[in-house]
């Protein structure tokens, strides 16, 4: 992953509000919002594409996940850097 990916992808993440909902750098303070923070890259990428075909269904995450498309890859590897922990 290059450095660029992972400033695009925190960018991106920011300007589309995903904080809101997965809290900072992907860490949710909401037990029914699921935390992104280290989660495989391949995975989350696969989620958004899911999202934005409708064959994963959440009215929220329909709606906002069409804005990701083309940055899924550079959002993913950054949440994937993420330390879940901190």
């Amino acid at each position: 992953m290059s450095s660029l990916a992972n400033s695009e992808g925190e960018a991106m993440y920011s300007a589309l509000g995903c904080a809101s909902c997965h809290g900072e750098n992907g860490r949710s303070k909401d037990e029914s919002i699921p935390s992104l923070a280290g989660k495989d890259v391949d995975w989350i990428v696969q989620q958004l594409e899911y999202f934005q075909s409708g064959e994963r269904q959440n009215a929220y995450m329909n709606a906002m996940a069409p804005m990701a498309e083309g940055f899924e890859q550079s959002i993913a590897e950054y949440l994937a850097i993420q330390d879940p922990q901190k």
